[in-house]
């Protein structure tokens, strides 16, 4: 009996030798976001199952395994070609990595195949050569990482930035089991011989498309099919479900011709559920075609949506939104100056037990809550270009038309943390620590990230602020204090991150401008509900604030023109209604005057223009003050007492 077993072991194991799978390409580095990114296998007979295989993604960094993933109840194609990928790689994959799942990092890593199951493989295994059937270790333009190398058995390690291209090429294996760098050849063999499908697009008018519309779905196939071709697809996708479309999710091509389509309607219900995204995913495709795009996407705008109780930027309000810092967190700063009170700052916004750094990822789920337009919550509102836009149009692969992108105010290649952080989303339950020595981090910190339209982000660059950028044409400004804080802070956050006066040139690494303009947009454009809800949200996230939302009067004891003296924490912030024992200024418009209430003589106002032009300074006397001969417009003050110091914007309306 035992040796019936042995004998039977035997030829199992012949049987899995015999039938290898190696890597035949990877391109783990690609335009825009790395959504173009795949692992091809190929098989040593065609149409071979990959029951039993498992593939394993490591990271260079610790030698230890990022992703696995069970090849159980999949098979190689009639080329023996098995093809993992994001859901946008052409033609559609066998596999598609989950939203949840890291992509490919881009090096010194290594993707290999083992004999084995995925849950072999958790997360931070160390790379080994035990049941290890293929491997590569890649890399672009990183060193060798020669204990990788050495744990997997393998000799050599390949650039994808070989020939200088690293976007549009990859590597692949050929005949004779070596690597070399070349233009991709997604789902076929290297050398262009094999088998090669008729394949089925997908394609609609729009990519968008709003409750209540219908519109076709059209599947044309490369060559005239030879007799009847029956294509079944879905459409659910995540909460998008049945309850949401009517249609027939089959559509037949008939023989001799290359196309057919299908009508869907979207209901039109009266649920708030925000924008959702129907897959237009092929089933069961007869074996003698080759799905191109299956995983298509088609957005659905929801026409129900909420709004918040406070003002967009454009439109702000002061006081409905108080900060959420706990009581007594910025204690610390009283009674300081100068160096002394800037050491206070960076303790508290980067105390390394408290304060937490989340992956770049992680940023678009931060965004799409801190950033929410306040007057449609569906959308984010979008930096220098002063609009809403629907949060499903985040950039990804293809057309940057019409969408919105990640905008670092202090420009990554300026701070020195250019892909600091990775790309992959993981939640706000796991994070990094970090201090202000982890400039890296700077690349995923939410108080310098805004939603920004994907083309003025171009525009942008890493351009300097103020003469150099001063943002799109016809801008009214309502960004320029929220960028000015967010730079304050930044220069705080991180110790080799800076502000300086004028305009270093725009290679320079670590100093940013122009300090005299940030300082003018500050008093210009105050902060609002707008900019202490993000506050109060990336708080949630980082376990830090941006100290110069919550203490408008800081900016003068570091930045300004009070540098020298000693700051007073003297004010609840958590207290921002008024009472009747606080100081409140109201504009008369009839009278055409400021009002001061519950203000001392002797207090301190200052009046600037929209455009941040100082056009009243004087001491109050305790009578209405005369702003007739101001023109009409928005204008800003600050009221310093002996108690206080309060801020507000007024609108003169003739």
């Amino acid at each position: 009996m035992k040796k019936v077993l042995l004998f039977t072991l035997f030829i199992f194991f012949l049987s899995v030798v015999n039938a290898q799978v190696v890597i035949n390409e990877i391109d783990a580095d690609t335009p825009s976001y790395d959504t173009m990114e795949f692992i091809e296998l190929k098989t040593s007979t065609s149409n071979m199952s990959l029951d039993g295989y498992v593939l394993v993604l490591f990271n260079g960094s610790g030698d230890v395994s990022y992703l696995s993933i069970d090849l159980d109840g999949y098979s190689s194609d009639a080329n023996g070609i098995f093809l993992i990928g994001t859901s946008t790689v052409t033609p559609s994959p066998d596999l598609v990595f989950a939203k949840s799942q890291d992509n490919i990092q881009n090096g010194a890593d290594a993707v290999a195949v083992y004999y084995a199951d995925a849950t072999d493989f958790p997360t931070g295994t160390a790379a080994t050569s035990v049941n290890l059937i293929d491997a590569v270790v890649y890399d672009t333009d990183d060193g060798d990482d020669s204990d990788l190398l050495s744990s997997l058995g393998q000799a050599a390690q390949y650039n994808e930035n070989e020939n200088g291209d690293k976007d549009n090429q990859s590597i692949q294996r050929s005949s004779d089991g070596s690597y070399s760098v070349a233009e991709p050849t997604v789902g076929v063999l290297n050398d262009g011989s094999g088998v090669t499908s008729p394949t089925i697009t997908i394609s609609t008018n729009q990519v968008m498309y709003g409750e209540g519309d219908a519109f076709d779905i059209i599947f044309t196939s490369s060559v005239a099919v030879e007799s009847d071709l029956v294509i079944n697809y879905t459409l659910v996708n995540g909460s998008f479900d049945a309850s949401d479309y009517s249609g027939d999710l089959s559509v037949t091509i008939l023989t001799g011709n290359t196309s057919a389509s299908s009508t869907i309607s979207i209901i039109d219900d009266t649920d708030d559920e925000g924008d959702e995204s129907l897959i237009v995913s092929i089933v069961n495709l007869d074996e003698n075609y080759q799905a191109f795009n299956t995983n298509y996407s088609i957005t659905i705008e929801d026409n129900d949506y909420s709004s918040s109780d406070y003002g967009t930027p454009l439109n702000p309000t002061y006081g409905v939104i108080s900060s959420t810092a706990p009581e007594g967190y910025y204690n610390t700063l009283d009674g300081l100056s100068g160096q002394n009170l800037k050491s206070a700052i960076t303790a508290i916004i980067s105390n390394s037990s408290e304060v937490r750094a989340q992956t770049y990822g992680d940023v678009w789920d931060m965004l799409k809550e801190a950033d929410e337009n306040p007057e449609n919550n569906n959308q984010v509102w979008l930096l220098y270009t002063e609009q809403g836009r629907n949060k499903s149009e985040q950039q990804g692969s293809g057309t940057s038309v019409g969408k919105w992108n990640r905008e670092h105010i202090y420009p990554q290649s300026r701070g020195g943390f250019t892909d600091g952080t990775s790309t992959s989303a993981d939640g706000i339950d796991i994070y990094m620590t970090t201090d202000a020595t982890h400039t890296e981090h700077a690349h995923s910190d939410a108080h310098s990230l805004r939603p920004a339209d994907s083309y003025e982000n171009t525009i942008r660059s890493n351009s300097d602020y103020g003469e150099e950028y001063d943002g799109s044409d016809g801008n009214a400004g309502s960004w320029k204090g929220d960028v000015a804080r967010s730079l304050f802070y930044m220069a705080l956050r991180y110790n080799d991150l800076g502000l300086i006066e004028g305009n270093p040139d725009n290679t320079t690494v670590g100093f940013l401008g122009d300090l005299s303009y940030l300082l003018t947009w500050d008093k210009a454009d105050i902060p609002d509900d707008y900019e202490m809800h993000r506050n109060n949200v990336i708080y949630i996230w980082q376990h830090n604030r941006n100290p110069f939302i919550d203490l408008p009067e800081l900016v003068d004891y570091v930045y300004g023109d009070k540098q020298d003296q000693i700051f007073n924490l003297t004010t609840d912030i958590n207290d921002v209604n008024l009472t009747d024992k606080q100081a409140s200024v109201y504009l008369n418009q009839s009278a055409q005057e400021l009002v001061l209430v519950n203000v001392e003589v002797g207090s301190k106002l200052k009046v600037y223009s929209i455009e941040g032009s100082l056009v009243k300074n004087i001491s109050y006397e305790g009578s209405g003050i005369d702003i007739s001969t101001l023109s009409k417009g928005i204008y800003i003050y600050i009221l310093d007492t002996a108690q206080q110091n309060i801020s507000g914007k007024i609108m003169k309306n003739f």
